[in-house]
């Protein structure tokens, strides 16, 4: 089953078109198909003999050593509410890399890899409450394909506690209580400017606000490419962007756009071009700094180091200074 991923290193070029190589992967006792994006994949393989361990999740089954490295092996059905998988000896593990980690998600077969568009890709519906594991649904042939917010999963299971730290949030807020009182000595208000935060993840979208509120920043939240689009448009309709919006922090893969096509998009339109992008995304290795030029983006922070973004949204509103 590796052979279905020997393409992943000419895939790259997909990205930055607006596209989506999906991996369709089955649970068993669920009718239809799950989807996860090729470039969270490292390898899929048969289930290895698994080592108990006590105290673990109880929807970890055990630890695989996989190339030299100890993982965690994730039963995916059991995650997203369903029954444990059984045979696990003639189950597949798919070995995911993101938010700067490696884990094995336990599913019952995998199929094979699609290419589709990202606006082909459409928002879980609505109504399902924030109990759902989805983060986006497609269909393939004509059947149903559910992408599952594996962010979420990985939460519930380790969630990240980190948070910005202290002595960055004072020296923000320090910052802009400075910059208010000398814009206040020349007699011009400085204008309060919003972050917006645009990511299909329930979890990550909770973790970005956290950060970015405790640096004393208001924030607009949106779900997907298109919606934050939208959003830009309607403040732009307003009257002068930047004195309303000052910075997008956007993930890269979202339902019906993604963060490369945002951000490309943004600066094409000459209503929203002078707006800073920061890219965040938890997908590992297809980046480089030439396509982040190409599409327009500021900046680009791994998922999720709460400094480090923290210090990329200071920098990045700090042209704004008075």
């Amino acid at each position: 089953m590796v052979s279905v991923l020997d393409s992943v290193n000419q895939l790259t070029q997909v990205v930055g078109q607006n596209r989506l190589e999906l991996l369709l992967f089955s649970l068993a006792g669920k009718p239809h198909r799950f989807g996860v994006n090729v470039f969270k994949v490292r390898e899929v393989l048969i289930c290895p003999k698994l080592t108990l361990m006590p105290k673990l999740h109880r929807v970890v089954r055990g630890l695989a050593y996989i190339r030299g490295q100890t993982i965690s092996v994730i039963d995916l059905s059991m995650a997203i509410g369903g029954a444990p998988l059984s045979n696990i000896e003639s189950c597949y593990i798919i070995v995911a890399e993101f938010n700067r980690s490696v884990q094995g998600f336990l599913v019952s077969g995998v199929e094979r890899i699609v290419n589709i568009n990202w606006d082909k890709v459409m928002p879980p519906p609505q109504g399902m409450g924030n109990n759902n594991f989805l983060t986006a649904i497609t269909d393939v042939d004509s059947k149903l394909v559910e992408i599952l917010d594996l962010e979420k999963i990985l939460d519930v299971i380790t969630p990240n506690r980190n948070v910005v730290s202290q002595e960055i949030v004072n020296e923000s807020l320090a910052h802009k209580e400075e910059q208010q009182r000398i814009a206040e000595e020349k007699g011009a208000p400085k204008p309060v400017r919003k972050i917006l935060i645009a990511d299909d993840s329930t979890v990550a979208r909770k973790q970005v606000e956290k950060t970015v509120t405790a640096l004393g920043y208001e924030v607009i939240t949106a779900k997907n490419g298109q919606e934050a689009f939208d959003i830009l448009k309607d403040y732009a309709s307003k009257g002068e962007l930047t004195d309303q919006i000052g910075l997008i922090i956007s993930d890269i893969e979202m339902p019906e756009m993604d963060g490369y096509t945002l951000s490309a998009r943004i600066r094409s339109d000459e209503s929203l071009a002078k707006i800073k992008v920061i890219l965040h995304t938890s997908l590992s290795g297809v980046f480089n700094h030439s396509l982040i030029k190409k599409v327009g983006a500021d900046g680009f922070v791994a998922k999720y180091k709460p400094d480090e973004l923290a210090k990329e949204v200071k920098d990045m509103m700090s042209v704004y200074d008075v």
